[in-house]
């Protein structure tokens, strides 16, 4: 059985809860939509902020939308100790006791005690592909993603299942630069 999923790099980006948008960007402001992503309903704003850390700060970080409940900051671990934040490896909405950061707008600025994670590896499959793949909903896999050069096996990689997925395993940079990932590329779920 083919288990292969196509395989996405996410750069770093952050989700904006209702208040923190009106803070940044004005009261009652809508996010605009630059592209559309792969997972239904969501998109790259054309919106942008700062993200400031006790060290540095990283420059015109893309807001995904639509809003959220609350605000998650998602970096790569060589953003995190660039700018001189901690932050844990965390399924995203996970964002409990994460990591702090300032977020700068064009008309204000936040101080969030928590929210800044590096994103777990995952994947999302919808149930027909789940069921196909033989996998369930917060299960670990390995996958095996093939380059010239710089073959990987990765571990720890979290199963999830819903109805509103597109089956894609997302990664971050750091994790697409360790395999040279480029143009459209597949993982085998092993």
């Amino acid at each position: 059985m083919d288990k292969k999923v196509l395989v996405e790099v996410s750069a770093r980006h952050l989700h904006l809860s209702r208040e923190h948008l009106d803070i940044l960007f004005g009261k009652g402001y809508e996010l605009t939509v630059k592209k559309y992503l792969s997972q239904p309903g969501q998109y790259a704003a054309n919106e942008r902020v700062d993200i400031i850390g006790p060290k540095k700060e990283l420059k015109n970080v893309s807001i995904l939308g639509p809003i959220r409940k609350n605000t998650q900051v998602e970096i790569s671990l060589t953003d995190a100790r660039s700018i001189g934040i901690l932050a844990p490896i965390r399924e995203s909405g996970d964002i409990a006791q994460s990591a702090p950061c300032k977020i700068v707008g064009p008309q204000g600025e936040v101080e969030i005690e928590e929210g800044v994670i590096i994103a777990k590896r995952h994947i999302h499959l919808t149930p027909e592909d789940a069921k196909k793949f033989s996998v369930k909903d917060k299960e670990t896999v390995m996958v095996k993603i093939e380059s010239y050069g710089r073959t990987t096996i990765f571990g720890d990689v979290v199963i999830r299942v819903r109805d509103d997925f597109a089956s894609a395993m997302h990664i971050d940079t750091d994790e697409g630069n360790a395999v040279g990932i480029s143009g459209e590329v597949y993982g085998t779920i092993i």
